[in-house]
Protein backbone atom coordinates (compact mmCIF):
# COMPACT_ATOMS: atom_id res chain seq x y z
CA UNK A 1 0.00 0.00 0.00
CA UNK A 2 1.43 3.36 -1.04
CA UNK A 3 1.71 5.76 1.92
CA UNK A 4 -0.25 9.00 1.69
CA UNK A 5 2.07 11.96 1.09
CA UNK A 6 2.03 14.88 3.51
CA UNK A 7 -0.63 17.12 1.99
CA UNK A 8 -1.84 20.56 2.93
CA UNK A 9 -4.67 22.52 1.40
CA UNK A 10 -3.83 26.19 0.93
CA UNK A 11 -6.61 28.67 0.31
CA UNK A 12 -5.84 32.24 -0.68
CA UNK A 13 -8.65 34.77 -0.39
CA UNK A 14 -8.89 38.38 -1.48
CA UNK A 15 -7.68 40.05 1.71
CA UNK A 16 -4.69 42.35 1.58
CA UNK A 17 -1.45 40.49 2.28
CA UNK A 18 -1.34 37.97 -0.54
CA UNK A 19 2.44 37.95 -0.10
CA UNK A 20 1.85 35.74 2.96
CA UNK A 21 0.18 33.13 0.77
CA UNK A 22 2.91 33.32 -1.86
CA UNK A 23 5.65 32.89 0.72
CA UNK A 24 3.77 30.04 2.38
CA UNK A 25 3.70 28.13 -0.90
CA UNK A 26 7.38 28.81 -1.53
CA UNK A 27 8.31 27.46 1.88
CA UNK A 28 6.09 24.40 1.54
CA UNK A 29 7.84 23.52 -1.71
CA UNK A 30 11.19 23.67 0.08
CA UNK A 31 10.06 21.17 2.75
CA UNK A 32 8.39 18.83 0.25
CA UNK A 33 4.81 19.17 1.43
CA UNK A 34 2.29 18.43 -1.32
CA UNK A 35 0.10 21.52 -1.73
CA UNK A 36 -3.47 21.60 -3.00
CA UNK A 37 -4.29 25.22 -3.78
CA UNK A 38 -7.52 27.10 -4.35
CA UNK A 39 -7.57 30.86 -4.91
CA UNK A 40 -10.65 33.05 -4.79
CA UNK A 41 -11.51 35.39 -7.65
CA UNK A 42 -10.92 38.37 -5.36
CA UNK A 43 -7.42 37.06 -4.58
CA UNK A 44 -6.55 37.20 -8.27
CA UNK A 45 -7.36 40.93 -8.19
CA UNK A 46 -5.27 41.39 -5.02
CA UNK A 47 -2.35 39.56 -6.66
CA UNK A 48 -2.32 42.14 -9.47
CA UNK A 49 -2.74 45.11 -7.11
CA UNK A 50 -0.14 44.15 -4.48
CA UNK A 51 2.56 42.32 -6.46
CA UNK A 52 4.24 42.11 -9.84
CA UNK A 53 3.56 38.36 -9.95
CA UNK A 54 1.24 36.77 -12.49
CA UNK A 55 -1.38 34.14 -11.83
CA UNK A 56 0.83 31.65 -13.66
CA UNK A 57 3.59 32.33 -11.08
CA UNK A 58 1.18 31.48 -8.30
CA UNK A 59 -0.04 28.35 -10.08
CA UNK A 60 3.55 27.19 -10.55
CA UNK A 61 4.01 27.07 -6.76
CA UNK A 62 1.14 24.58 -6.33
CA UNK A 63 1.41 20.83 -6.70
CA UNK A 64 -2.31 20.68 -7.50
CA UNK A 65 -4.37 23.70 -8.56
CA UNK A 66 -8.16 23.93 -8.37
CA UNK A 67 -10.64 26.34 -9.88
CA UNK A 68 -12.80 28.06 -7.30
CA UNK A 69 -16.01 26.73 -8.91
CA UNK A 70 -14.79 23.10 -8.95
CA UNK A 71 -17.10 21.78 -6.26
CA UNK A 72 -16.28 18.21 -7.35
CA UNK A 73 -12.57 18.66 -6.58
CA UNK A 74 -10.70 16.15 -4.43
CA UNK A 75 -10.44 18.63 -1.55
CA UNK A 76 -14.23 18.92 -1.42
CA UNK A 77 -14.45 15.40 0.02
CA UNK A 78 -13.50 14.21 3.48
CA UNK A 79 -12.32 10.89 2.06
CA UNK A 80 -9.40 12.72 0.41
CA UNK A 81 -6.76 12.62 3.13
CA UNK A 82 -4.90 15.80 4.09
CA UNK A 83 -3.28 17.15 7.24
CA UNK A 84 -5.56 20.17 7.13
CA UNK A 85 -5.83 23.59 5.56
CA UNK A 86 -4.38 27.07 5.83
CA UNK A 87 -6.29 30.07 4.49
CA UNK A 88 -3.60 32.69 4.00
CA UNK A 89 -4.62 35.45 3.96
CA UNK A 90 -8.20 34.99 5.10
CA UNK A 91 -10.63 37.80 4.33
CA UNK A 92 -13.53 38.63 6.61
CA UNK A 93 -15.90 37.44 3.86
CA UNK A 94 -14.22 34.03 3.74
CA UNK A 95 -14.14 33.87 7.54
CA UNK A 96 -17.87 34.63 7.62
CA UNK A 97 -18.61 31.94 5.03
CA UNK A 98 -16.69 29.35 7.03
CA UNK A 99 -18.26 30.43 10.33
CA UNK A 100 -21.76 30.10 8.89
CA UNK A 101 -21.28 26.98 6.75
CA UNK A 102 -21.75 28.83 3.45
CA UNK A 103 -20.03 26.61 0.90
CA UNK A 104 -20.94 28.14 -2.46
CA UNK A 105 -17.37 27.97 -3.76
CA UNK A 106 -14.50 25.56 -3.28
CA UNK A 107 -12.44 27.54 -0.77
CA UNK A 108 -15.06 27.63 2.03
CA UNK A 109 -16.22 24.13 1.03
CA UNK A 110 -12.71 22.73 1.54
CA UNK A 111 -12.48 24.50 4.90
CA UNK A 112 -15.86 23.08 5.90
CA UNK A 113 -14.65 19.58 5.04
CA UNK A 114 -11.50 20.05 7.14
CA UNK A 115 -13.65 21.07 10.11
CA UNK A 116 -16.09 18.19 9.79
CA UNK A 117 -13.23 15.71 9.56
CA UNK A 118 -11.68 17.24 12.71
CA UNK A 119 -8.50 18.21 10.88
CA UNK A 120 -6.54 21.38 11.57
CA UNK A 121 -7.78 24.60 9.98
CA UNK A 122 -5.74 27.79 10.39
CA UNK A 123 -7.17 31.11 9.24
CA UNK A 124 -4.63 33.91 8.78
CA UNK A 125 -7.29 36.57 9.30
CA UNK A 126 -6.31 39.92 7.82
CA UNK A 127 -8.41 42.91 8.89
CA UNK A 128 -8.23 45.81 11.33
CA UNK A 129 -9.94 47.32 13.21
CA UNK A 130 -12.51 44.63 13.95
CA UNK A 131 -16.22 45.16 14.47
CA UNK A 132 -18.38 42.88 16.58
CA UNK A 133 -19.46 40.79 13.60
CA UNK A 134 -15.83 39.94 12.81
CA UNK A 135 -15.17 39.00 16.43
CA UNK A 136 -18.30 36.84 16.62
CA UNK A 137 -17.29 34.99 13.46
CA UNK A 138 -13.82 34.43 14.89
CA UNK A 139 -15.38 33.05 18.06
CA UNK A 140 -17.66 30.80 16.00
CA UNK A 141 -14.85 29.23 13.94
CA UNK A 142 -12.77 28.80 17.09
CA UNK A 143 -15.64 26.94 18.76
CA UNK A 144 -15.82 24.75 15.63
CA UNK A 145 -12.16 23.82 15.99
CA UNK A 146 -10.32 26.30 13.76
CA UNK A 147 -7.39 28.46 14.80
CA UNK A 148 -7.53 32.17 14.01
CA UNK A 149 -4.01 33.46 13.41
CA UNK A 150 -3.78 37.19 12.60
CA UNK A 151 -0.42 38.01 10.93
CA UNK A 152 0.94 40.07 13.82
CA UNK A 153 4.69 40.81 13.56
CA UNK A 154 6.88 39.35 16.32
CA UNK A 155 9.11 42.25 17.28
CA UNK A 156 11.07 40.22 19.85
CA UNK A 157 12.81 38.58 16.87
CA UNK A 158 14.12 42.02 15.87
CA UNK A 159 13.26 41.64 12.18
CA UNK A 160 15.55 43.56 9.84
CA UNK A 161 13.12 43.53 6.91
CA UNK A 162 9.53 42.94 5.89
CA UNK A 163 10.64 39.63 4.40
CA UNK A 164 11.87 38.48 7.83
CA UNK A 165 8.55 39.45 9.42
CA UNK A 166 6.65 37.52 6.76
CA UNK A 167 8.87 34.46 7.15
CA UNK A 168 8.43 34.47 10.92
CA UNK A 169 4.64 34.65 10.65
CA UNK A 170 4.43 31.92 8.01
CA UNK A 171 6.87 29.77 9.95
CA UNK A 172 4.78 30.06 13.11
CA UNK A 173 1.67 29.08 11.15
CA UNK A 174 3.49 25.97 9.92
CA UNK A 175 4.51 25.20 13.52
CA UNK A 176 0.82 24.48 14.12
CA UNK A 177 1.17 21.53 11.72
CA UNK A 178 4.46 20.33 13.15
CA UNK A 179 6.39 21.65 10.15
CA UNK A 180 9.70 23.37 10.93
CA UNK A 181 10.89 25.17 7.81
CA UNK A 182 13.85 26.80 9.56
CA UNK A 183 12.54 30.35 9.11
CA UNK A 184 11.50 31.14 12.71
CA UNK A 185 13.87 32.93 15.09
CA UNK A 186 12.78 31.19 18.26
CA UNK A 187 12.71 32.82 21.68
CA UNK A 188 15.57 31.70 23.93
CA UNK A 189 16.51 28.70 21.79
CA UNK A 190 19.84 30.14 20.61
CA UNK A 191 22.15 31.90 23.12
CA UNK A 192 23.65 34.17 20.45
CA UNK A 193 20.31 35.63 19.36
CA UNK A 194 18.13 38.31 21.00
CA UNK A 195 16.30 36.90 23.99
CA UNK A 196 18.46 33.79 23.95
CA UNK A 197 20.75 34.56 26.87
CA UNK A 198 20.75 32.01 29.70
CA UNK A 199 18.44 33.02 32.53
CA UNK A 200 20.90 32.48 35.41
CA UNK A 201 20.63 28.70 35.30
Amino acid sequence: MTPTPRRLIVGISGASGIVYGLRLLEILRSVEIETHVVVSNAAKVTLALETDRKLADLQALADVWYQTNDIGAAISSGSFRTEGMIVCPCSMRTLAEIANGITGSLLPRAADVVLKERRRLVLVARETPLHLGHIRNMAAVTEMGAIVYPPVPAMYARPASIDEMIDHTVGRVLDLFGIDAGVVRRWREAPDEPGGEPNGV
